[in-house]
This record gives C-alpha cells, structure tokens and sequence, in this order.
C-alpha cells in the first residue's frame, strides 16, 4: 500500500515522544500537528523499546536486521534466523554459515 506522504523526519518524531512523556496525550499532539494520535503512540511504543522496555517487540535495528535479511532471501539466498526473543523463525536460503546459525 502506497504511503499518502513522506515519513516524517526522525527529529520530529523524537519531538512528538518527548512531549507524550511530559504528560501532553497523542489525541492532543494529534489534533494541533499533523499525525494521527495511533502514529504517536506507535512512536511512543517503538522508543520504548529501542530503550530496553516496552511490550518484546523488535527494537528499530533488530527490525532493520529482519528486514535485510529478508531482502537477501529474495535475492534466492535461504537461512534460518532464530528471533531473538524465540518468538518465531525465519528461513532464509544460501549463507547461513556467514551467520552461524545452521
């Protein structure tokens, strides 16, 4: 599905966390800039795992990770990666030696 705009800058992002923290509510940062109130509390969620705490979903580089590795699988190279938190696991052809994980 085709995005309605580009990503909003990292900065911003950053911004709009900081002010959920300070005790402001995604609806209220919702309704005076342009993101959804669901597109802060995302935000929300994601930096609090990418600091150690939130629900066990991935962290932006663990998801950066999954998502190359993914990219290779489609160039027709397979391995298995373990998830890191043993939820599930994904399998990829080829260089699973690379990452010592076959």
């Amino acid at each position: 599905m085709p995005r309605s705009h580009t990503p909003y800058p990292p900065e911003f992002r950053r911004q709009m966390v900081e002010l959920v923290r300070a005790g402001r509510t995604p609806d209220e940062l919702g309704k005076e800039f342009e993101p959804s109130s669901e597109s802060i509390r995302n935000w929300v969620r994601q930096a609090d795992r990418d600091e150690g705490g939130g629900d066990g979903g991935l962290t932006t580089e663990e998801h950066q990770e999954l998502q190359r590795l993914r990219k290779e699988g489609k160039r027709g190279q397979w391995h298995c990666v373990q998830q890191w938190f043993g939820l599930f696991s994904i399998c990829f052809k080829g260089i699973a030696q690379r990452y010592r994980i076959a």
